[in-house]
């Protein structure tokens, strides 16, 4: 009689398994051709305690178990002011997963929920600057995040849509403050889809968005871009089932000889710069 799975090992067995072709798959060739953990790395793989990065976590203790490239890491939970419940939840989660990570006190909550204007940007900010302290504290070289596929067309929508640019999500990122550190998203071909559905498979519950300045709000009064675009994919689906893909590709196919202009490394650019010598 085979023995039965105790919450984490069936949650890894449905990685490595039941959603190899949809989780574990994609996972490793966005390693490969993003060539994103390297011999030597020591990866500090951020969790907020929602769905994405605690399968950010057990994806990358499954690669340490299988994989034959030497690394390192470090499972972090940086605490932004976490109400009690949902810290709760997050050390909860992570016994029940088995994740050993290491909990970081900060105030960011407070200090962004007071900010007249733009406090989500300002509390992203912060955290982004928090991680990258504390992974560096921790001897790491990198920070992984649990940025997703839908994560990545969606934010290249919304900078279209609302923000006038054309500018989307790079699977890896060096970072411009702290020397010698750079973010990786190792998630970044896996769809929402199977995340949400392996979460279901476990009957695994996590928090969702944990901030302070959204309390006792109702989903109806906030103003998300993101659902938007969610809205509009989905709908676009409909009649056009591959348009992910094709937002997706679209990424790598930019055809620069096309646009009025554009911008790298700072420098602005226009077509005009060159058009007389063609």
């Amino acid at each position: 009689m085979p023995r039965e799975l105790k919450p984490h090992e069936s949650c890894e067995r449905s990685i490595i398994k039941t959603y190899r072709r949809d989780i574990w798959n994609p996972f490793i060739i966005a390693l490969k051709d993003y060539r994103l953990i390297n011999s030597g790395d020591k990866v500090a793989v951020c969790i907020s305690g929602g769905k994405d990065s605690m399968l950010l976590a057990k994806l990358i203790q499954q690669l340490k178990k299988y994989s034959e490239v030497p690394f390192a890491v470090e499972y972090i939970v940086m605490d932004p002011g976490y109400n009690e419940a949902n810290r709760r939840k997050i050390e909860q989660n992570a016994e029940l997963l088995k994740v050993p990570i290491k909990i970081f006190e900060t105030n960011i909550f407070k200090v962004a929920n007071k900010a007249e204007k733009s406090p989500c940007y300002l509390c992203a900010r912060m955290r982004r600057g928090h991680l990258y302290k504390i992974a560096k504290d921790l001897g790491c070289n990198k920070i992984a995040l649990g940025h997703h596929f839908n994560d990545v067309i969606e934010t290249t929508l919304i900078a279209m849509f609302y923000g006038s640019q054309l500018q989307s999500m790079l699977p890896k990122l060096k970072s411009t403050n702290f020397e010698g550190m750079e973010l990786i998203r190792p998630m970044y071909l896996i769809h929402e889809s199977a995340i949400i559905n392996w979460k279901n498979y476990n009957n695994l519950e996590f928090i969702d968005c944990a901030c302070r300045f959204t309390e006792g709000v109702s989903r109806g009064q906030l103003s998300s871009k993101r659902r938007e675009i969610k809205q509009l994919i989905s709908s676009l689906k409909k009649t056009n089932p591959n348009i992910e893909k094709s937002i997706f590709n679209s990424l790598s196919s930019v055809c620069l000889d096309t646009f009025l202009g554009y911008k790298s490394k700072g420098a602005e650019h226009s077509f005009l710069d060159n058009y007389e010598e063609l």
